[in-house]
């Protein structure tokens, strides 16, 4: 080859069979007939191209074929049967395989057809089956008997899909966080049983009269715990099944007043002129409209300063176990809602009260304050009224989906045993709406469970006010 691209064999062909001496390739196209480009010339030669159509009539050049480079003086080939598997013909035939006579045992040449991934489906092979090497059987149709080499497929069930309302197993664990029916609310029919139950008292469900006042304080220093809530559903579930009821609200914010839909605003006679002025209680409570045999004391924003006030008066501790003992009329229960704190409105609170209603948080910061709570407890028994005792402890905002909503209610009930209810308090949307309507959960929703487990607490202090029930009328 020369250092312009020529050869000095002439049988060399170019790219398009012919001779390479003056035939101009460009580097940018590989091709010939394009001007562009600088000229140069392929050093090494490419393969020739078969022509499909076999010319008869080239000559040969050197004794090849013009075309195909194959040498003209070859003997023709000896026309005979073409195979059509690519195996040659001349080999002798293949010994049959002997039948198998254990489990599924693939025979020389032949290959199992494993189940496809994911499908749903397990392959089972039949002792006697051997699948062979060529074309892969088919599925047989359900009307059509599957062929004796075919592999016979067995479908099986899917799994079932994992999610919410999937039934697990016995042994599956569940987390906690997994929410359960027991949250949601229960249905129409019962829903509208448990209203019926609330709304209109009937023989069926009894809250007996206790046979003497029986004064709670509602009383945790913790804000946020329930205790407003827990004073204004009790005191109207007792209220709607005959027994005369009085709400004394001790908070300064007033919440148990709103609740009741009691005015409360400025000017309004209210629990502060019981303190300071020596008001009658009986000036000053009202009646809630709407829920028979049911009063409130309201709160103003002036009892904010009482406790100030409270520091030089006379006797301050006991200044509303005065105004409780004066009243000329009879109630069954006087619920008095404490705010969160152990000022003197507290103490007072625990002066008059006979008992003490604790409503716990279920969570991890509500037991914190619980200890001092009862220290205080106690020392006013000591010095002030040796007739106090808690007598009650209900467990609010419960969770079950919280693993530490049971551990706290574990170690509430191991620590005060009997005195905790049995009934719960769980979280519930309609409690929480009910205020802004100015109503309990008793009379805004009867039917949701809110309302349906405060009616079983009240039904529990009900019943534990008495050693025997006494008619309602009595």
């Amino acid at each position: 080859m020369h250092d312009d691209g020529r050869y000095d064999d002439p049988r060399v062909t170019g790219p398009e069979g012919r001779p390479s001496a003056a035939d101009p390739v460009s580097r940018e196209t590989g091709d010939q007939g394009w001007p562009a480009g600088v000229e140069f010339r392929d050093p090494s030669p490419r393969p020739p191209e078969i022509d499909p159509v076999v010319r008869r009539d080239a000559p040969s050049v050197g004794g090849l074929h013009p075309t195909s480079g194959v040498p003209a003086n070859l003997p023709p080939v000896a026309a005979g049967p073409q195979p059509t598997s690519g195996v040659p013909a001349n080999l002798p035939p293949m010994r049959e395989a002997p039948e198998p006579t254990g489990g599924p045992v693939n025979a020389p040449g032949s290959r199992s057809v494993p189940a496809p991934r994911n499908a749903g489906a397990s392959a089972r092979f039949e002792p006697s089956a051997a699948v062979p090497a060529a074309p892969v059987p088919q599925q047989p149709t359900p009307h059509a008997a599957p062929d004796a080499g075919a592999a016979t497929v067995v479908p099986s069930d899917p799994p079932p899909a994992a999610g919410y309302g999937a039934e697990a197993a016995p042994s599956t664990y569940v987390s906690r966080e997994t929410p359960t029916r027991e949250e949601d609310d229960p249905p129409l029919a019962m829903e509208a049983m448990r209203a019926v139950q609330i709304l209109n008292p009937s023989g069926e469900v009894t809250m007996p009269r206790p046979d003497r006042t029986r004064v709670m304080g509602v009383a945790n220093q913790k804000g946020g715990v329930g205790k407003t809530t827990t004073t204004v559903n009790l005191a109207v579930a007792l209220a709607l099944h005959g027994n005369r009821v009085l709400v004394v609200d001790l908070d300064p914010q007033g919440n148990a007043s709103t609740g009741l839909n009691v005015p409360h605003h400025t000017g309004i006679p209210d629990v502060y002129d019981c303190l300071i002025d020596g008001v009658p209680l009986e000036e000053v409570a009202q009646a809630v409209e709407g829920i028979p045999n049911l009063w409130c004391v309201p709160a103003t924003i002036d009892l904010a300063g009482a406790e100030i006030e409270l520091v030089s008066v006379v006797a301050r501790e006991s200044r509303l176990a005065r105004a409780i003992a004066a009243y000329p009329g009879h109630f069954d229960y006087v619920f008095i809602d404490c705010p969160p704190s152990l000022g003197l409105l507290t103490v007072n609170a625990l002066v008059a009260a006979q008992e003490v209603l604790i409503p716990i948080q279920c969570e991890y910061y509500a037991l914190e304050g619980l200890n001092q709570l009862i220290n205080n407890i106690n020392l006013v028994r000591q010095h002030l009224n040796p007739k106090l005792e808690v007598s009650t402890i209900l467990l609010t905002m419960y969770d079950r989906r919280t693993r530490l909503a049971d551990a706290v209610e574990q170690d509430v009930r191991n620590h005060f045993g009997d005195k905790v209810l049995q009934a719960v308090i769980p979280r519930n949307v309609r409690v929480s709406e009910a205020p802004s309507y100015g109503q309990s959960v008793m009379t805004y929703d009867p039917g949701s469970r809110g309302a349906t487990s405060y009616f079983e607490a009240a039904q529990e202090i009900a019943e534990r006010g008495v050693k025997e029930p006494v008619s309602r009328n009595a």
